[in-house]
Formats: structure tokens, C-alpha cells, sequence
């Protein structure tokens, strides 16, 4: 390639990399102080970074370390190098000001710290501590993320931070087959079966909010917010599939969750807009109502969405999920129903079909091919070792 035109392409790199710092500042600086963001350049911590940058210490103290970019000495790394500033671990910047993940200096851990506001979200410290204590935390239907510790803000008494461990979102690597897929949403209908059991609605199940632990997954700790990195940056980070090292996944953010007295049979809730806006009892009307079959449409919807709508091979789901998603609450089924019509299906897939490919309904050809090769030399490999088809 000439010189003039791979100087081209790097400026043109850099100007899309500075762009996209920039969009993610002016998203920090939105969700603190409004829609008028001031932004900021890289070597400048934005707004939202600020308060972190200002409890680097307390966090310390409490047995808790931030990344060297919130670190009251901190020198930006491409000062002192010839690396671009989006090639370094220490110009990355977070996506929600409120959230920010950490290293547990006792053993190590990378963990997540969220800030939550009492007088706004009331409830979900309480459920949070709920499903993380004994004997429900060690039930292994539960998939709520746990909550480790609850620390009070020492110079904001309605606010207080809760330390759960570092999730990933849950469809990032892909799903290789379609017993990884079955074995992911068994585990969603499991948690929210369990939720239901335990007289909770989430209120809010949709994809930002299911994640999952791929500790074990993964070969090389990755960096939270370039998650195809290794953590400090030095390549890729090298990864198993699910169904060599299977991942537990979780429903997070019980922001706007509720727990009821066992009495309760039919509880009644003002609608309340989560991140899925297709409701259907909300579109028309603002009665009261029950959260448990909206929950159902939550969950419906999610894997509708996500799978269904764009993935080949699952069609055995539809009519399930079909039935999840009706217009009408009163027809949904129950998560008891969910659970048990889910598992009759499960058992009925074939092993030929749960290690079979799952397909993107966009795969080109050519991705199709490598693709398919690199699937087919990993399931024979599976066949002869005895590797289940469902990741176990």
C-alpha cells in the first residue's frame, strides 16, 4: 500500500475513534447533567468520570481499586509513547456514569460498582440482598446477580454502592449451536421462574439486563469496555465456547422490581415503561396491573427479538414463545407453564440438532463458510471427546 494512503486510513481511524470518544463522553455527560453535554478530549476526564476520580481513595480503603485512569496521579499512557490514545487501555471510557467496574484487592476479582439512589429506586437494595442471602443465594435456580456488598456513600447518605461481580452481556462471543442457545434460555426461564416463585417481578427483562459470568470462558481476563480485548490491551482475548466452558447468566437491575406478600395473588402496579417498549396492556391503557404476566412478555419478547427474528434454526420456539407474547396478559401462560412446555421441547431436540450451527439470518457466504468449517472441525472434535451436546 502506498505511504500517502495508509496515512489516510490511520487519520481516518483516528478521526472515528476520537468521534466515537467523543459521542461516549457527550453520553456520560447527558445522563448527569442533561441533553446540553460538554466534550471533552481524552486525556480529560468527563463529568461522570469526575466523581470516580474523587473516591479513588474511599474505594481503596474500602478494599477496592479503580483502573489507573481514576487514580488521583494519573498521566495519560500515549503521553510518554507513541501509541494512539485509543489504543490504550487508560483511554477508554465508560458507557454509564453510575457504573464503573474495579479489582477487589483481597483476592484479585474484577468486580462491578453501581451507584444507586435510594429515593429513586427504594426497592433494589432490599431485593438485591434478598436473593443474595442464604439459603436462597445457593439455590442453583437462582440467576439474580449477586450482590457481594453494600457500601454507604461516606459524603451522600441516599446514595450507596453495591459491588456485584463483572458480568458480560450475554450474546458476546456468539452462540456456536443450538444446545448452547437452548441451554441459555433453560437459565433465563429457570431465574425468572425463580423470581416468580419468590414473589418478585423484575418489571424490566429485557436485553441490556441479562447478562452473564464468562470467568470461566474466557482464556484472558478482557477489558469491560473493549470486551474482545485482553484487559490491558496487549491483543485479543482468547475465549472457549459455551459449550466447552458453560457460563452462568443472570438478570440484573432490580431497579424497578417489586416483591410481594405470598397473599397477594393478583398484585396490582401502575404500568411503568421499562426498556422494552412494545407492552401491549401499556399501549392502551393505564390501569393497573398485574407485572407477573408482563414479565412473561418481557422474557417472550427478548427471545423473540433476539433469536427468532434473527437467528436460523429455532423454530421449534415459536409457537412458545408465541403464546408468551399474546396481545392478551390473561392468556399468557405462567412461568410454571413456561418452565415445563420448555422442557418438554429440550427433550425432544435431537442431538444432531442441539450441536447443529446457529445461523445469522444476515451471514454472508463467505462468513458462512469459514464459519460453518471452523463449527464442523469443533463438533466432530465434541463428538469423539463425549462433550454433551447441551453444555453441562
Amino acid at each position: 500500500m502506498p505511504t500517502s494512503n495508509k496515512r489516510s486510513d490511520e487519520k481516518a481511524k483516528e478521526a472515528t475513534e476520537v468521534a466515537r470518544h467523543k459521542a461516549a463522553v457527550a453520553r456520560v455527560e447527558r445522563a448527569i447533567h442533561g441533553d446540553t453535554p460538554k466534550v471533552t478530549t481524552p486525556e480529560v476526564l468527563g463529568e461522570g468520570e469526575l466523581w470516580w476520580h474523587n473516591h479513588y481513595k474511599w474505594l481503596k480503603n474500602q478494599g477496592y481499586l479503580l483502573r489507573a485512569r481514576y487514580a488521583p496521579e494519573w498521566i495519560p499512557s500515549w503521553k510518554a509513547s507513541k501509541k494512539k490514545w485509543y489504543k490504550c487501555e487508560d483511554g477508554q471510557v465508560p458507557r454509564r456514569s453510575s457504573v464503573l467496574d474495579a479489582t477487589r484487592v483481597a483476592d484479585g476479582a474484577f468486580v462491578t460498582l453501581k451507584i444507586v439512589q435510594k429515593s429513586i429506586h427504594p426497592h433494589e437494595v432490599d431485593i438485591g440482598q434478598y436473593f443474595s442471602s442464604e439459603p436462597v443465594a445457593s439455590d442453583p435456580a437462582n440467576h439474580c446477580v449477586p450482590i457481594y456488598q453494600v457500601l454507604q456513600l461516606p459524603d451522600d447518605k441516599d446514595s450507596v454502592l453495591l459491588v456485584m461481580p463483572l458480568l458480560r452481556t450475554y450474546s458476546d462471543p456468539r452462540f456456536d449451536t443450538v444446545g448452547e442457545v437452548v441451554e441459555c434460555l433453560r437459565q433465563l426461564f429457570e431465574g425468572l421462574h425463580f423470581m416468580h416463585m419468590h414473589h418478585v417481578a423484575h418489571r424490566d427483562c429485557m436485553r441490556l439486563n441479562v447478562m452473564m459470568d464468562a470467568s470461566s470462558l474466557f482464556i484472558d481476563p478482557y477489558h469491560p469496555y473493549q470486551p474482545r480485548l485482553k484487559r490491558d490491551f496487549s491483543g485479543y482475548a482468547r475465549h472457549y465456547t459455551r459449550t466447552q466452558r458453560p457460563p452462568k447468566y443472570f438478570l440484573i437491575d432490580f431497579g424497578i422490581s417489586r416483591r410481594y406478600d405470598a397473599s397477594e395473588h393478583n398484585p396490582l402496579e401502575d404500568p411503568i415503561w421499562g426498556g422494552d417498549k412494545t407492552v401491549p396492556e401499556f399501549q392502551m391503557s393505564n390501569q393497573p396491573r398485574n407485572p407477573f404476566p408482563t414479565d412473561v412478555y418481557y422474557i417472550g419478547s427478548l427471545i423473540r427479538g433476539e433469536f427468532l427474528r434473527t437467528q436460523v434454526g429455532l423454530e421449534f420456539l415459536e409457537p412458545l414463545i408465541a403464546d408468551m407474547v399474546q396481545d392478551d396478559p390473561n392468556k399468557r401462560p405462567t412461568m410454571d407453564d413456561v418452565v415445563s412446555r420448555f422442557d418438554a421441547i429440550r427433550k425432544g431436540l435431537s442431538s444432531w440438532k442441539l450441536r447443529s450451527r446457529v445461523v445469522d439470518k444476515k451471514e454472508d457466504a463467505i462468513s458462512g463458510f469459514f464459519r460453518g468449517a471452523g463449527h464442523w472441525a469443533r463438533r466432530a472434535k465434541f463428538i469423539v471427546g463425549g462433550v454433551p451436546a447441551v453444555p453441562v
